[in-house]
């Protein structure tokens, strides 16, 4: 299975690296990258073709080209309900929860829930959540499925590919920020871009077309499951194959839980998480971070053709090696029991691209994995930064944040290096059973604590800590459940014993219980709680989000405040009210040396003479940075735009569905 490559193939690899690395040494030189908020928000200043470009950049990394086209490659259209579904919650994102953000002047998720609540129990547990299930999950998925593509393609040392990646994706991450991560995820979304729609056409050409896929796909098995098809009937392509809505019991995704369990998840994902959220807020006004969302769903139709199509091709060309279906035979194509499906994307690229090309979709795969794992550091960074640092050691100097920032990210690239390890332990059936697991019986309880919170304003902070606590509670023993009781494989002959709960109640469906619970408590328990005062909600909830700009109290005061100057940094109190104090932090670089010059511009230290910022200037900026103005024409224009997309994705979920 493994090639190598030929010379065409490292030109276009060549080139590609040198396009990103160059990139990402340009972006440091951008007037935006000093400070807290050049290095955090990209100072600002994207407009909305960057922002789209990384929102979906970030969410399109490896997995999208191993475990998408690797679904859709066992049980067909229905996984594209995950990537037409994020339309919508892309447009709710827009539309709906940045407003409340940007209204508030929250830097991170955590800081959100500070401002909105009070207190610092609530931040300080999104932030230690947040920041191990990016090492648990999404690292090592990013980091599992991309050694895995280069692997089966190259044959290279899976150590040498991953530090490799990991080391050219910290270095542009620790010296830009998240201006080098969005301008480097714009070049990577129109190379991924490019190099997926050369496969999807050289691959329909071989198939046939859509006709020809429908008429094959029935048939593609591997050769002895025809055989004894009572044993191996989980080898044979689904009756619903080419259905999107399945079948509210025995459906993979059964349509209600699609509707309700993956909004609920969904919610999270694209309006909730900081990786997603902090490039919405690095636009420079409303009007580009709407226009970023709707270019980023606008591009989510794309899957389909470029990833899920592919993967089913895949099975109809290699049937033998992408739908085995005894556990000594898959162990025999891919080293994995539990199946070899995750392979589809890959053999299509080994197998039907000439020289060249083939060394683009290689620049492609790496272009997916790198743009997620900057976002992840990027966003990691952040919270560790803004959310946990100020409660390690009170009032840190701007530059201070800077180089923490920076330290952040080559620890988290060091615990992925580390990680790799225990991946090659595990079997990729049982990687993905883990990452579906973690977000099902995590997510539901915080996704309920961001919507009543921002949408009910008699939401208290008791109410959304006693939630999560309940949630927690129900969901961690079904998640216990999911590692104790493993599903038989395929082809075993082993009779499934796992708990009722495990089996008969589909994860999507326990997403919607989780939530339900939560909810219930965050209710019950805000209604017997003292609410928070009008005061003290304003500019922090939709009803609220236009109302004048309240006077920050200590407790409130978070980095980014006073960026033009200095960063102004308070440890956080209990208590909401209070004399306003500034703590001034810059150091004045002086021009002597060259060692000192470099260590600043590696820093992103401010040069600044200035060391203090005067109240009215502070109140200037902070309008500025939180304003929801936005020109008519432009308001009427992304309004259509957005209702078009929204209809015509309904159509092509009822289209494809009935097809």
């Amino acid at each position: 299975m493994v090639e190598h490559l030929k010379l065409g193939d490292i030109v276009a690899l060549a080139a590609y690296f040198v396009l990103v690395i160059g990139v990402g040494i340009w972006s440091t030189f951008r007037p935006t990258r000093s400070g807290a908020m050049g290095y955090f928000l990209a100072g600002k200043s994207m407009n909305w073709f960057t922002v789209g470009a990384s929102l979906f950049a970030s969410n399109v990394g490896a997995p999208m080209f191993i475990g998408l086209a690797g679904a859709a490659a066992a049980s067909g259209y229905s996984v594209v309900v995950y990537e037409w579904h994020a339309i919508y919650l892309l447009i709710a994102l827009g539309w709906l929860f940045v407003p409340v953000y940007v209204a508030s002047g929250s830097f991170t998720m955590p800081e959100y829930l500070h401002r909105r609540f009070g207190g610092r129990r609530l931040r300080i547990y999104l932030s230690v959540l947040a920041l191990l299930l990016y090492i648990l999950t999404r690292i090592s998925s990013e980091i599992y499925t991309g050694a895995l593509f280069i692997q089966l393609l190259l044959g290279w040392n899976l150590y040498y590919c991953i530090t490799g990646i990991l080391t050219v994706t910290a270095f542009y991450t620790v010296l830009g920020g998240l201006a080098a991560v969005i301008y480097t995820d714009t070049l990577q979304t129109v190379v991924l871009l490019i190099g997926a729609t050369v496969l999807t056409a050289t691959s329909f050409k071989e198939i046939g077309g859509f006709e020809g896929l429908q008429e094959k796909y029935k048939l593609a098995a591997a050769e002895y499951v025809y055989s004894n098809t009572t044993l191996y009937s989980c080898g044979l392509p689904r009756n619903d194959s080419f259905r999107i809505w399945r079948h509210p019991v025995t459906g993979d995704i059964p349509w209600p839980g699609a509707l309700t369990g993956l909004s609920i998840l969904g919610l999270w994902v694209w309006c909730s998480d900081q990786i997603i959220v902090q490039r919405s807020l690095s636009a420079k006004n409303m009007v580009h971070a709407k226009g970023g969302s709707l270019l980023a769903a606008a591009l989510k139709i794309i899957p389909f053709f470029l990833w899920i199509i592919p993967g089913m091709i895949s099975r109809v060309l290699f049937p033998d090696e992408v739908a085995c279906a005894s556990p000594d035979a898959c162990y025999a194509v891919c080293q994995n029991r539990a199946g070899c499906s995750n392979i589809a994307y890959p053999l299509l690229v080994l197998r039907i691209l000439p020289e060249g090309l083939r060394g683009l979709m290689v620049a492609a795969a790496l272009a997916a994995q790198m743009s997620t794992l900057t976002s992840i550091f990027n966003s990691a960074s952040s919270m560790f930064t803004i959310d946990i640092w100020p409660y390690l050691r009170k009032n840190p100097s701007n530059n201070e944040l800077m180089v923490v920032g920076r330290l952040t990210v080559m620890v988290l690239t060091g615990l992925g290096i580390l990680w790799l390890p225990i991946l090659q332990q595990s079997q990729g059936g049982q990687l993905w059973a883990y990452l579906q697991a973690t977000a099902a019986y995590t997510a539901p309880p915080w996704t309920m604590v961001f919507l009543l919170g921002m949408f009910w304003k008699r939401t208290t902070e008791p109410g959304a800590f006693w939630g999560l606590m309940v949630g927690l509670a129900v969901g961690l023993p079904r998640l216990c459940l999911e590692f104790i009781f493993p599903a038989p494989l395929c082809g075993s002959g082993e009779a499934d014993e796992r708990p009722t709960v495990l089996k008969d109640v589909h994860f999507l469906y326990f997403a919607l219980i989780l939530a339900a619970v939560s909810s219930f408590v965050v209710v019950v328990v805000s209604l017997k709680t003292e609410p928070r005062s009008p005061e003290k909600l304003r500019r922090v909830t939709w009803w609220t989000r236009h109302e004048e700009e309240p006077e920050l109290s200590e407790d409130e005061e978070s980095p980014g405040t006073g960026e033009s100057n200095e960063m102004t940094i308070e440890e956080p109190h209990e208590t909401d009210v209070g004399d306003e104090k500034t703590f001034s932090h810059s150091v004045t670089t002086r021009n002597n040396g060259c060692c000192r010059k470099a260590i600043s511009w590696l820093c992103g230290f401010q040069q600044l003479s200035q060391t203090n910022v005067t109240k009215e200037e502070r109140k200037a900026q902070r309008k500025r940075l939180t304003s929801l103005q936005e020109s008519g024409n432009a308001k009427h224009f992304l309004n259509a735009g957005a209702i078009l997309l929204a209809t015509l994705t309904a159509f092509l979920l009822g289209y494809f569905d009935s097809r």
